[in-house]
Formats: C-alpha cells, sequence, structure tokens
C-alpha cells in the first residue's frame, strides 16, 4: 500500500451458505478457484470473532484465484442457518450485493455455463461504456443463497484466469444510501484511495442493473492502485428506495456476510479510528480462516462490517 492508507485491497469476503457442497460446485469446479484451506467441525476462535456458538459451524473453506492474496472467498456452512440476507430483494436494496467475478470471454462463458445448466438473470450480456472510457461487459447469474454473481469482463484488462477462464473476487459490491458518507468513511478512516468515481444513467444502465426508467447510478471503487482483486465498490442508486438489510448480514445468515482486511500495524489503525470517533471492538488473537492474530471490527456508516486483522499474512 501507498500513500499512508492504513488498508488497501481486502483479503476475503465471508459468506454463509447452506451447503458448502453447492457453493463449492460453483466457485472451485465450475470457476476453477483453488481451495486454500478446508475446516470441519467447531471453531471456538471464529465463533468467538462472530459471537456464536462454535457448535453452530459446521464446514469452511477459503478458496482463491491462484497466486493471488487478495478477493479471496471465506465460505461457512451453519448448521441451522438464518435465512438469505437477499430472499426477495430489490435489486436497490441495502446490503452487501454482488460478487464481481472476472471472465476472459464473456460470450463463450456464457455459453459453455448455460449447456451446463446455468440460468442467467438476462439472456443476453450487457455492455457499456462508462463516462472515463472503460468498456465493461457483465451478466448477472443468481446462484446459491440468493447471492448475485456478477460475471464481469473489462475489455483491454487481462488477469490470471483459471484454466476455465474465471477469475475473482473483483469487486464487492455493496448498496449504500448515502454514498457521500460513506466514500468519507473510506478515505478519512482507512486513507484508503478511491480509484473511480462515475454516474451512470440511461437506458442501457437500467436494463443492465433492473432499474425503473430514470433511475442513476453513484458508483465508485476503493482499493489498491493497480490491484483488480479485493476491491470496495459502493453504489447508490438515484430515484429509488431500497429497504436496509443490512442488520440482516451477519452470521448464521446466508449470502455475503461481510469483508475481510490485513492490516500491517493494526495499532495504527486503532488510533486513527480513535482520532476520527469511530467506534470499534477489539477481538483477542484467534487463528480462523480470514486472519490469526489480533482483529478489530468496524462498520462504515451503511452497516457494512469490516473485520481487520494483524497476522503474518498482512499486506
Amino acid at each position: 500500500m501507498t500513500d499512508g492508507a492504513l488498508l488497501g485491497a481486502w483479503s476475503s469476503v465471508s459468506v454463509g451458505v447452506a451447503s458448502l457442497d453447492e457453493a463449492l460446485n460453483l466457485w472451485q469446479q465450475t470457476f476453477g478457484l483453488s481451495c486454500q484451506e478446508l475446516r470441519v467441525g467447531d471453531d471456538p476462535d471464529l465463533a468467538r470473532l462472530w459471537d456464536i456458538d462454535p457448535h453452530d459451524i459446521v464446514r469452511q473453506a477459503m478458496l482463491r484465484t491462484p497466486g493471488l492474496a487478495a478477493g479471496g472467498l471465506h465460505l461457512v456452512e451453519f448448521r441451522d442457518p438464518d435465512a438469505p440476507i437477499r430472499q426477495g430483494a430489490e435489486v436497490y436494496d441495502l446490503c452487501p450485493k454482488n460478487l464481481d467475478i472476472y471472465v476472459d470471454d464473456l460470450p463463450r462463458r456464457m455459453e459453455e455455463l448455460k449447456r451446463q445448466g446455468w440460468v442467467f438473470r438476462n439472456e443476453q450480456y450487457s455492455e457499456v461504456e462508462a463516462p472515463n472510457g472503460t468498456i465493461f461487459r457483465e451478466v448477472h447469474l443468481p446462484s446459491h443463497d440468493a447471492i448475485n454473481v456478477v460475471l464481469l469482463q473489462v475489455l483491454g484488462q487481462t488477469h490470471p484466469f483459471t484454466p476455465q477462464g474465471f477469475a475473482g473476487v473483483g469487486p464487492l459490491i455493496t448498496i449504500v444510501g448515502d454514498a457521500t458518507a460513506e466514500r468519507q468513511f473510506f478515505e478519512q478512516t482507512f486513507g484508503m484511495r478511491m480509484l473511480t468515481h462515475n454516474l451512470l444513467s440511461g437506458p442501457e444502465v437500467e436494463k443492465m442493473v433492473g432499474l425503473p426508467p430514470g433511475a442513476e447510478l453513484d458508483i465508485s471503487i476503493w482499493g489498491e492502485a493497480g490491484e483488480h482483486f479485493g476491491q470496495m465498490e459502493l453504489i447508490q442508486y438515484g430515484g429509488v428506495a431500497g429497504a436496509d438489510r443490512y442488520p440482516l448480514a451477519r452470521p448464521k445468515s446466508l449470502g455475503v456476510l461481510h469483508v475481510n482486511y490485513h492490516c500491517a500495524n493494526l495499532q495504527a489503525l486503532a488510533e486513527q479510528l480513535a482520532r476520527v470517533g469511530c467506534a470499534a471492538v477489539a477481538h483477542q488473537p484467534g487463528t480462523t480462516l480470514p486472519g490469526t492474530g489480533a482483529a478489530l471490527t468496524v462498520r462504515s456508516p451503511a452497516g457494512l462490517r469490516i473485520d481487520v486483522f494483524e497476522d503474518s499474512g498482512s499486506e
């Protein structure tokens, strides 16, 4: 990380699943992500961190794009889980919404997935040119536990794709009610860099996202310069009002729960949090798949939980 930023790219996103086997069928077998570690049974350290019973945890897996430290998936199968966070949600409801997965050739990968029986939200992908000239293609793939996976091809970008043609997770999409407050939080609290900021509107955007006519998107992407994985993408929908689902994003719910960072100096982060008046919960050292050692938990203005670990895997 540069320019004094305390945080850059996130290491992993924690996801609650009803069936780890079903989730691995998508992420490992279909997309080709590598299972870095698998744990079976009670996990007292993770249970303490998440304030749940160790017996609630059945199995866990940490998946990554081979060779990448950022953008991992921490999948946790719960015993007697709560309902999916996004069950019955509108596209503009406030919550951690999408996991964006890079693909090398979207038309080709769509045809392959259709032959395997996967069903997309739209029959055709959308292609949009952002105000900065970037052209991207995307299509939404409903998946396990009411999670919305977005297959994303950015024309001109190359990534370390798996043999199946996928690489992820790039951005984690979070829908917020006040984009200004959320941007200030990431900048002032973490010293994080805003990589891009765009306002998108028009019929093609409405079709791509599933918005009513006249709605617009305020989109900012945060992370580490030059790192396309482990980004935060903050979106505020203009012209529509969504229900607040952030209170549902907690263990043992199903779906995207929260994001995990590694920090080279947790004490410096704690001091910065105190200076800006951001409440933080300190956790005793433990050994979990998202990270080992001491940890801090904070919440963004929208309600997104952020766990920060200081350990040997720090970036």
